[in-house]
């Protein structure tokens, strides 16, 4: 399809790539996107303990020491496993506390990836939170006009995380993540004694809307009061960044204009205007396709990669080991959905009868969880954070972006009808055989914030009020759930994130107070 100069001319000053964007509509004409058919639900899995595990508790793992030993070494790191784990006779068996300890030893191996999603627009828009519960909004009202003025036209990860009782706000989502690398930085330091530059790079993928701000705001971190001390104390800037930038694709016309499909150019009725979209968090896989690779080469054999809203995306050493230990090739955080987890995938047995994500709304519909909730079976809910083995997603990149499915929903807005193509980073579930489900607490794992009203609810705004909504049923009680993600978010920022509480605000942990809670905790 020729575009004329005043279109084309459009998308560059929008940031839409015109390459990529003809590519997919010239696959979609030829019918190459016809075979990702939607992922039907065959199947609700349960936690089996073999690929579905239970990690909210004390867990363990016995293999034979050969095996294991065998699998570190190919790592190519030196850990001598009979020191960490209780050997018996040809088995070796690693409590939590040694799987724990061997995920730090692991750390020279890790790196730490961020999905960073567009702006703050629609995470502060009015009537999305005002229609996700109008008693509730009303009694944050103030509390959400503070955050709103201060986050629009942001990017979301340089927004306040949560607020603090006195109505302060609190450091960034961003500024947080990059304080907890540091930490667990620290944590390998303190226990090796080694000053190595370990969970360093940490990389992301930015879009073009959004990478100057965020690259500004990185500045600033790096002076601040929450990364400096830790900077100074680790010799680790974690700020320095390696960065994918992601494109926008074009809107395409609506599926009722039929094929062949054409580019949507009439934005909010005027000619001659096309309408940039994001492409989905699954064109990461695209983005970071050479910072993969440059890892790899670089010595690191493992990625975690998670969502920028999510507090609970954190680096958690026991998965990391089992992943070793077991040596598979991916594995992914799963958490009992609630009532506010309306946004996202859930993990399922698909019609080949394999497990997979189906995203509610684009692959699996609203209607259909409803209906399996109704019939009293209990749904996990995707957190939305992976940990790849690095040694199987560089040779399995090209296949991933080929497969990974590539969805076209119809929209019908005010800037008109048309149709958006996306890839869900998380359907990759459906591309690996060979993988490990973490079953974790929610409020441990999953704090993650679609709407400001579901930060505010975290946060704790407005427990107190009379008119907090309550429902006999526990999946509807959203004080409840407030509740619970409230004392979540206390215990991530005391542990991984480490501040501590001053009255009516959280401050960061002095260096010694984080070290003495390790000797603590080892």
């Amino acid at each position: 399809m020729r575009l004329s100069s005043k279109v084309e001319n459009a998308m560059k000053e929008k940031g839409i790539d015109i390459g990529l964007s003809a590519g997919i509509l010239e696959k979609y004409n030829r019918g190459e996107y016809d075979h990702f058919v939607p992922v039907l639900v065959a199947g609700i899995p349960e936690i089996d303990g073999r690929t579905i595990i239970d990690v909210t508790g004390d867990i363990e793992e016995t293999i034979t020491l050969d095996a294991a030993q065998k699998r570190i070494d190919e790592l190519g790191i030196s850990i001598d496993l009979a020191k960490i784990g209780e050997v018996s006779g040809k088995e070796i068996r690693f409590d939590c506390k040694a799987l724990r300890r061997l995920g730090v030893l692991l750390y020279p191996l890790l790196s730490y990836g961020i999905l960073n999603g567009g702006s703050a627009s629609s995470y502060v828009d009015y009537k999305k939170n005002h229609d996700f519960n109008e008693t509730l909004f009303d009694i944050c009202r103030e509390e959400f006009e503070a955050v709103a003025e201060v986050s629009r036209e942001k990017a979301k990860g340089i927004t306040p995380a949560f607020i603090n009782e006195n109505k302060e706000h609190g450091p960034s989502f961003l500024e947080l993540k990059m304080r907890m690398l540091l930490i667990e930085a620290l944590r390998y330091q303190e226990y090796t004694g080694k000053k190595a530059a370990v969970l360093r790079p940490m990389f992301q993928m930015t879009s073009v809307y959004n990478n100057s701000q965020i690259e500004e705001a990185y500045g600033t971190y790096k002076k601040g009061g929450y990364l400096e001390p830790l900077i100074q104390e680790t010799g680790i800037d974690i700020t320095d960044v390696a960065t994918g930038i992601q494109p926008m694709l074009s809107a395409f016309s609506h599926s009722s204009m039929g094929r062949p499909k054409t580019f949507f150019t009439g934005a909010n009725g005027k000619p001659d205007s096309p309408l940039p979209m994001p492409g989905g968090h699954g064109q990461n896989f695209i983005v970071l396709k050479d910072i993969y690779k440059r890892l790899y080469r670089e010595g690191k054999r493992f990625v975690c990669l998670g969502n920028v809203d999510n507090l609970g995306f954190t680096v958690d050493p026991r998965c990391l080991a089992l992943l070793a230990l077991r040596d598979k090739s991916a594995g992914f955080d799963f958490a009992f959905k609630t009532r506010v987890d309306n946004k996202g995938g859930v993990l399922i047995v698909d019609q080949n009868g394999k497990l997979n994500c189906a995203d509610i709304g684009a692959a699996v519909s609203k209607e259909a969880i409803e209906k399996i909730e109704r019939e009293g079976k209990k749904i996990l809910f995707n957190c939305a954070t992976g940990l790849f083995n690095l040694s199987f997603l560089v040779s399995h990149l090209d296949d991933i972006i080929k497969n990974l499915p590539v969805r076209f929903t119809d929209q019908d807005k005010d800037a008109g009808r048309y149709s958006q193509a996306e890839q869900v980073t998380w359907e990759v579930i459906g591309l690996i055989d060979d993988l490990l489900i973490f079953g974790v607490d929610k409020y441990e794992r999953f704090l993650a914030a679609k709407l400001l009203l579901e930060g505010l609810m975290t946060s704790g705004v407005g427990m107190g009020h009379p008119d907090y909504p309550e429902d006999e049923e526990p999946s509807k009680d959203l004080k409840s759930i407030a509740g619970r993600l409230n004392r979540g978010l206390h215990r991530l920022l005391e542990n991984a994130y480490g501040l501590k509480k001053e009255g009516m605000r959280w401050v960061p942990a002095s260096i010694e107070e984080i070290k003495s809670g390790m000797r603590r905790s080892p």
